[in-house]
């Protein structure tokens, strides 16, 4: 962390030709980017932000400044630091919409008067940025897609099966889910929605609000051409807002009158129908960062976050004329297991005989968008890197394969190269892991990076989860992080 303020610190002092008298780390809930403000002597501030991923920051800084030429309240970025993947850009304030709120979502959904007036002017700016925003811009500059089409529905809902379910644990049957990830993608694809500018996250949190109360939008970086509904839903669902049904439908009724000024909308009845789609549809994507945040990265926020999100998604499913009946019932699994888990902890809290479990956590990764982070707070492990053995990736009949499909297991067995180092990594996993389950020890950390993340990491990082699953009475969880796929292997008995 100290070396992210000293290069903020630098950059400041390029821009501003002075020293930064102080500065301060900002502290996010989801996002793994580095934001501090900077502050002179007089108490005017910057922010300092860095990223992990250059191509991110570059749809960031070109979507801010396309923004800002059309008049959106958008941060402007000042100055930028390529190779330290590290720009300032001016500080919109302290206050977001979500702390301004805070009152009417502490009292269960009862808003005042001040609080239903921001809460309208946000909803009102929306169009603004999605349609107003959508002209002229260069799709190709967005990050990491251009557009919302199936694939990316597809992408979202698998996050929902591989990060909530599979990390849950729940057992349920792949063709039977796959086939209502179909149907439901069909379905939202089935229509001529109006199409713009796809904020992606458009929620209370990333709203900044002036000393005037003028709503100013900020994280916009993953944002892509996409159907308008996405955004609504996003906002006015949040699961922690609690919004009431009447301030929600007054709020979609603002939403309408001013999209309308911009786009031919349906009639209303079907302008809900189609809203409610991809409510249900966003829920599941959330649902599925929910779990990954918290089940797998054990940040409190989210793990809190998920029973009301599950309980919000069954209300929604239950209002759509589509029923998608099997991811009903896996919701309501989960659902009910979380209770159950919830209960059993409670019983056990204070039994001081639970036997403690090694947890192995295994990654896959690309060294170009940096080593995983060890989340345990225990720091113990390996970091190996695959990259003097021979890349399948080279071969045009291997670049769109990954380490998992038997094609490139084939081609990195029969070279022999990769096989051979694991038989080094499996004598040291064994040492390691018999000491630590010797030792009570209850978390250990393997990751394999290689050029791409695709190939030779994913297939040694599958094979050493496989290995110590087998052998070991650990829980191993499994992150092929570039193809954004997380499975936990539960505990043999």
């Amino acid at each position: 962390m100290t070396d992210q303020r000293a290069i903020l610190g630098q950059l400041y002092k390029s821009y501003t030709g002075k020293e930064a008298v102080r500065i301060d780390v900002i502290t996010g809930s989801g996002s793994n980017r580095f934001y501090c403000r900077l502050f002179d002597a007089e108490g005017q501030s910057l922010i300092g932000v860095i990223g992990n991923d250059a191509d991110e920051n570059h749809a960031f800084i070109y979507l801010a400044q396309h923004f800002a030429e059309r008049g959106l309240p958008v941060p402007q970025v000042l100055a930028e630091d390529k190779a330290a993947k590290a720009y300032l850009q001016t500080d919109l304030g302290t206050l977001s919409l979500f702390d301004a709120v805070s009152t009417g979502r502490q009292r269960g959904g009862q808003y005042s008067d001040e609080e239903i007036s921001l809460l309208a002017d946000t909803i009102r700016l929306l169009p603004r940025i999605q349609l107003e925003g959508a002209e002229g811009l260069d799709w190709t500059q967005c990050y990491p897609q251009h557009t919302f089409d199936r694939e990316g529905m597809m992408f979202d809902l698998n996050y929902f099966k591989y990060c909530l379910l599979k990390l849950q644990g729940v057992e349920f049957n792949e063709v039977k889910l796959e086939a209502e990830f179909r149907r439901l993608v069909d379905d939202l694809c089935a229509a001529d929605d109006p199409r713009g500018f796809m904020y992606r996250d458009f929620q209370a949190r990333n709203i900044m609000l002036t000393t005037d109360g003028k709503p100013q939008l900020i994280d916009f970086q993953g944002g892509r051409r996409g159907p308008i509904y996405y955004d609504v839903a996003s906002f006015l669902w949040q699961a922690s807002a609690q919004y009431p049904d009447t301030l929600r439908e007054r709020l979609i009724d603002i939403y309408r009158q001013e999209a309308a000024h911009y786009v031919p909308l349906s009639d209303a009845d079907t302008f809900r129908q189609r809203l409610l789609l991809f409510v249900f549809f966003r829920m599941l994507q959330v649902l599925g960062a929910y779990g990954f945040r918290g089940l797998h990265q054990k940040k409190e926020h989210f793990i809190a976050s998920l029973p009301p999100a599950l309980k919000q998604a069954l209300a929604v499913a239950q209002q759509i004329d589509a029923p998608y009946p099997y991811i009903r019932q896996l919701l309501e699994h989960v659902s009910a297991d979380m209770a159950d888990k919830d209960a059993a902890g409670a019983d056990n809290s204070n039994d001081a005989t639970q036997p403690q479990c090694l947890t192995v956590t295994i990654w896959s990764f690309s060294y170009k968008k940096g080593i995983p982070a060890d989340t345990s707070g225990n720091g113990g492990g390996y970091v190996f890197d695959c990259r003097g053995s021979h890349n399948p990736g080279r071969y045009e009949q291997y670049k769109k394969l990954t380490g998992l499909d038997d094609a490139v297991m084939k081609f990195i067995e029969e070279d022999g190269e990769v096989p051979a180092f694991l038989q080094q990594v499996y004598r040291l996993s064994d040492a390691h892991v018999q000491r630590y389950i010797e030792r009570g020890f209850t978390s250990l950390f393997f990751a394999f990076g290689c050029t791409g993340g695709q190939h030779r990491s994913v297939y040694c990082a599958q094979h050493l989860a496989e290995y110590l699953h087998g052998r070991y009475p650990v829980r191993v969880r499994l992150c092929h992080r570039e193809q954004d796929i997380y499975t936990e292997l539960p505990l043999q008995p």
